[in-house]
């Protein structure tokens, strides 16, 4: 409960609604529960007289009621869809804002599909419990209290029948809750798992078409279908075990007062009229009690919600800046001392250990390794996208923690191995770069990268729409358009990890020898290609997460074996 409560700290602005919407369920339940009683009176003091009169007061003040009664019901509807919406918006928004802080050690924590999960599926089951809940967990304890306020004032006897009834509906409600609770926790688990597979499948599509794996991929969805509507089913078939009980509890009443109050009828000590207003009050109360139960089992399932969501914004950041972080880069010279790294702390193996690697501004660095050797991991530390166990990594002398996040990550450009494009034209792609660049600006940038001359060829040019993911551009354009990107933040040092990995040789050529044009850039080439690196100031061979030597083209030709290999492996000894 103690979740539910902190989640509802998000209610913000959307309070007054919420507020008012109780405020109009306590008065619609009130209008309510006053026509049995004027329906009692209506047949033992009208009727029964033959006042015709007294009747049409009655049924007017009974009319008066049910339209009031529909007016602030309509009302209520208005304001709770406000407040369950509005509230609904505040959580995601804390979530999505709680995910952008987040490191890359957070996000590794979580799969995408959950994530996505928790910020939809678990929001709307949030939702559902103020849109579903709200009215009946208002009405019901007035209902409940009034109920028994006027049941027990028309005939106490009476009353004391669904009292007794009262305390064993409540307690198989509370067994169907124990039983149900951990059900939707594992519900929730398996729309994730489904999440999952309908994201990864759709995300490789073509590779899916290309391997023709649709019969695979359409076997592996139906099974965890197949796992959450079996899941599904039986958490619902449970949770509605609640209806027949407090059905039969209800109808096991009536019958008990219809009879008792039968009895009584004939022997004079009650009037047809008050039962009838008795049974009203009886079944305002049982219904009342059986929509409890369903509030009860709404309740059950936010709580599972309500842990995933908590348990989102409950994470903390691993990466924390400075109280008063330093705020400029003067010296671009990356130092890293004795670094030791491994991507989890239960992880038995470093995937770096205790490297040493001095380099200098405006030098040019080649790294050089199998895969799995750590040459991402190196780089990344440096942008702190993730931190270091041990060592430090120093930037200009400072140890990069000093740094605010902003001004070390404006300092560095990385263009990752996995190039990301999002949704819309290229320029709006190019100025995540620099928001403010002119068109003449971003020009140089494609210029440098190679991307100006396929760019010309579209005939939007830089108003070409790229579709989801960068679609409607070949790997190798997208590739350039990255490295275009990056160019355009201007930052002391670039990092270019494998990300030429889909241009020809030709064209990669052209891109280095633009970028040796930077003046005082310190550039980082981590590459498959031994062609990449051989002209860098210095190459460095990695192997099992440490660095196995260091030197020039022809220095590491002389000495490393594992460079030699590389190179007689990938050239065959010949000369470029």
């Amino acid at each position: 409960m103690n979740k539910l409560k902190r989640l509802f700290s998000y209610m913000g602005p959307y309070k007054r609604d919420f507020r008012l919407a109780v405020l109009l369920v306590a008065i619609e339940t009130c209008f309510e529960l006053i026509i049995p009683t004027l329906m009692a009176d209506l047949i033992d003091l009208g009727v029964a007289k033959g006042d015709t009169k007294y009747m049409f007061v009655k049924g007017a003040q009974m009319a008066l009621c049910a339209l009031l009664a529909l007016i602030t019901g309509l009302t209520y509807a208005r304001f709770a869809a406000r407040a369950a919406y509005g509230w609904g918006a505040q959580i995601r928004k804390a979530e999505y804002e709680r995910v952008q802080e987040y490191s890359f050690s957070n996000i590794d924590r979580f799969e995408t599909s959950s994530l996505v999960t928790r910020m939809t599926s678990d929001v709307t089951v949030m939702q559902n419990a103020i849109n579903g809940g709200l009215r009946p967990i208002t009405r019901a304890p007035i209902m409940f209290l009034l109920g028994i306020i006027f049941s027990f004032t028309m005939n106490a006897y009476l009353a004391i029948i669904f009292m007794v009834m009262a305390p064993l509906l409540g307690m198989i409600l509370f067994l169907i809750v124990r039983k149900v609770a951990p059900m939707y926790a594992i519900l929730q688990k398996t729309v994730d798992s489904l999440n999952g597979v309908v994201e990864e499948n759709v995300r490789a599509i073509r590779t899916v078409k290309a391997f023709i794996r649709e019969e695979y991929e359409e076997e592996k969805f139906e099974s965890v279908n197949s796992s959450l509507r079996k899941t599904g089913t039986r958490t619902n078939s449970t949770a509605v075990m609640n209806l027949p009980f407090f059905q039969a509890g209800m109808y096991i009443c009536i019958i008990l007062i219809m009879l008792i109050g039968g009895k009584m009828i004939l022997s004079g000590r009650m009037e047809i009229g008050t039962l009838t207003g008795f049974l009203s009050y009886v079944m305002q109360v049982m219904n009342s009690m059986m929509m409890l139960s369903n509030v009860f089992l709404l309740l059950t399932r936010s709580l599972a919600s309500a842990t995933r969501i908590s348990e989102v914004l409950d994470e903390k950041p691993s990466l924390k800046e400075k109280e008063n972080p330093v705020e400029k880069v003067d010296d671009a010279t990356i130092e890293f001392r004795h670094v030791s790294f491994k991507y989890s702390s239960s992880a038995k193996e470093e995937t770096l250990k205790d490297i040493n690697l001095k380099i200098s501004e405006g030098e040019t660095i080649g790294i050089l390794g199998g895969t799995g050797s750590g040459k991402s991991t190196l780089v990344q530390l440096m942008e702190r996208l993730y931190d270091t166990n041990e060592g430090e990594v120093l930037l200009g002398g400072i140890n990069v923690k000093e740094y605010s996040l902003k001004t070390l990550r404006d300092a560095i450009g990385i263009v990752l191995q996995k190039n990301l494009l999002f949704s819309g034209s290229i320029r709006e792609n190019l100025l995540w770069g620099d928001k403010d660049a002119s068109d003449e600006e971003i020009w140089q940038s494609c210029e440098k990268a190679g991307a100006a001359e396929f760019l010309r060829r579209f005939h939007n040019g830089l108003d070409t729409d790229l579709g989801q993911g960068g679609v409607n551009v070949s790997g190798g354009q997208k590739q350039r358009l990255c490295i275009a990107r990056t160019l355009l933040k201007k930052p002391r040092i670039l990092i270019f990890d494998d990300s030429t990995s889909a241009v020809d040789t030709a064209t990669e050529k052209e891109i280095r020898s633009a970028l040796a044009s930077l003046e005082d850039v310190t550039k980082i080439y981590i590459a498959q290609r031994i062609s990449t690196i051989m002209s860098a100031d210095r190459i460095v061979i990695m192997d099992d997460g440490r660095i196995v030597d260091t030197g020039s083209h022809e220095e590491l030709m002389e000495r490393c074996r594992i460079y030699q290999e590389i190179y007689d492996s990938q050239l065959k000894g010949g000369n470029l």
